[in-house]
């Protein structure tokens, strides 16, 4: 018997013993639940972009749909490659001249392949205004798995204004805790005892978000 194969043995035994548990009590739900600013409304917004901006991230707004893909192009100016995930809306990239790759069609890319790509374009599933967080959630078709936005050094990421919430718990709600979830606040980056940060360590070194309404 394998290390793993007795290890998952006494795992099954423990389990089958039926041994008793403590039932939980209910979780107090008394702590501040609402931000100050209703979902989607100009004073989320406004919260938002300030709390992204001081990740180090960019924030661009735009009207509406339409004037997603121009912004999109001026962002990837400076790439060749960019990833995105199957259900993405194409139209985004429609005024950007580089070269595209699927993650899923009809393969899932490996990570050298995510490495060589210049930049990933997602949506997201809500971001929260008072943290300056944006959340993607794996199941969502226009969002992707964790790997894809991990690994390449370029974040571009669209946020729809009807998606944008005050608070972590406002946000949870919205959120189906079975599936993958990213969190993402700025760009990667990490300091060592002296304060000298360095970007780009656990993910993208670079953050652009598109605020669509």
């Amino acid at each position: 018997m394998s290390a793993r194969e007795e290890v998952l043995a006494r795992l099954r035994t423990a389990r089958d013993a039926g041994a008793p548990r403590t039932p939980l009590g209910d979780v107090p739900r008394d702590y501040r639940r609402r931000g100050e600013h209703d979902p989607g409304s100009e004073g989320a917004l406004v919260q938002l972009v300030e709390r992204v901006e001081d990740y180090r991230a960019t924030v661009t707004r735009v009207a509406g749909p339409d004037d997603v893909a121009t912004v999109v192009a001026r962002l990837l100016e400076d790439a060749s490659s960019v990833v995105v995930p199957s259900g993405m809306d194409r139209a985004w990239l429609a005024a950007a001249g580089v070269r595209v790759l699927v993650d899923g069609e009809p393969d899932v890319l490996d990570v050298a392949a995510l490495d060589a790509v210049d930049a990933v374009v997602t949506g997201a599933a809500v971001a929260v205004a008072e943290t300056g967080t944006l959340v993607l959630d794996a199941a969502a078709p226009d969002q992707g798995r964790r790997a894809l936005t991990l690994v390449p050094d370029h974040h571009v990421c669209v946020v729809r204004a009807a998606d944008v919430v005050g608070t972590v718990p406002e946000a949870l709600a919205r959120l189906d805790p079975v599936h993958p979830l990213t969190f993402v606040s700025g760009p990667s980056a990490t300091s060592d005892i002296e304060l000298d940060r360095v970007e780009g360590v656990h993910g993208p070194r670079r953050l652009d978000v598109v605020l669509v309404g």
